[in-house]
């Protein structure tokens, strides 16, 4: 008998805490005796879902459907939203968040097309559902025709409950109360509020490339960087221009190291192409080819021109030993 699974579906860009409360509400409905014919459990879903109604369960697997890549790359390209995280990182994130499997769907019009019955349809047929979690903001469906109500009244046609999973504010640096949501985390970033993007997602917001050749500039003052390849990076979500206090790991490292990162167009030389490089703090080694991750912890700075190279110069050894006495930002969850 195939075992029976609560299922969640979404985009999940950045796996943020609003994604969190909704997969912690399905980990907990999957344990077993977390409900009863009656209905919830004492002691259950301590996140805070409501249930429709009850449904019994010997222990379930945690289902996470998603789109990849987003689905407005199929009904609006020109508005797509930039990715927060590549698909590898959402996976591993949703894994680690308690997800048993992952069904990743790719937006075709064919599934795009479905109607709502439809498609749930199919997910019962798949998955034997005993419970879907979700915000009340959830849709799904031909042209986002169905919502949690609909949802619902499917669940009574196939047997399986519904639960809406309030939504998760937090507090930002500027005393702001803001609902999370994956197009507040990219403003966020986009306007270099990287400490506040980390409380939204529960991690530093992070950007994993190779490292190429850039101009090589900063060894001939001293202050040597890595350069991300932004080819690799071209859908996703890049902070706004500055100077960031971060940290920087690869496989192999023995530690992950303090890193002054730039974004910008380097406007002391005149630049015009984007470049995001680090400097890494006591650390002066070759990595050309090495998969990098940085991750971003706080904004120094706006990115200016200086009038001479030593000004520069002198700038940069100002905003090392600022970068150095931060205090690196952890994992919240």
């Amino acid at each position: 008998m195939t075992r029976p699974s609560v299922i969640t579906i979404g985009n999940f860009d950045g796996v943020h805490a609003g994604h969190r409360a909704i997969l912690s509400t399905a980990r907990e409905l999957a344990e077993p005796g977390a409900v009863t014919p009656g209905g919830l459990a004492s002691g259950g879903l301590a996140s805070g879902g409501l249930a429709s109604g009850g449904f019994a369960s010997g222990g379930a697997n945690v289902v996470a459907m998603t789109f990849d890549p987003h689905p407005s790359a199929t009904l609006d390209p020109d508005n797509q939203p930039p990715r927060l995280c590549p698909l590898e990182q959402k996976l591993a994130r949703l894994k680690q968040a308690g997800v048993d499997e992952v069904l990743v769907l790719e937006p075709t019009p064919k599934v795009l097309g479905q109607t709502p019955e439809d498609f749930i349809q199919q997910v019962v047929q798949r998955y034997g559902p005993v419970a879907f979690v979700e915000g009340a903001d959830f849709r799904f469906g031909r042209g986002r025709a169905g919502d949690v109500d609909l949802l619902k009244k499917l669940g009574k046609q196939h047997g399986f409950d519904v639960v809406i999973q309030p939504s998760r504010d937090v507090t930002l640096t500027d005393l702001g109360v803001v609902t999370v949501r994956s197009s507040v985390v990219r403003w966020l970033i986009g306007h270099g509020r990287v400490q506040d993007a980390h409380r939204c997602l529960g991690q530093p917001f992070s950007l994993t490339s190779e490292v190429v050749k850039g101009e090589q500039r900063g060894r001939t003052i001293g202050i040597p960087t890595v350069n991300l390849d932004l080819a690799t990076l071209d859908d996703h979500m890049l902070p706004a221009d500055g100077v960031y206090a971060g940290q920087a790991h690869w496989a192999g490292a023995d530690r992950p190291y303090i890193a002054a990162i730039s974004v910008g167009n380097k406007p002391s030389f005149g630049q015009i192409q984007l470049t995001i490089e680090a400097h890494l703090l006591d650390f002066d080694e070759d990595l050309y080819g090495t998969q990098i991750t940085l991750e971003f912890h706080h904004w120094v700075r706006d990115q200016i021109r200086f009038p001479t190279p030593d000004a520069l110069r002198q700038q940069l050894a100002r905003d090392i030993e600022r970068v150095r006495s931060f205090e690196p930002l952890a994992i919240s969850f």
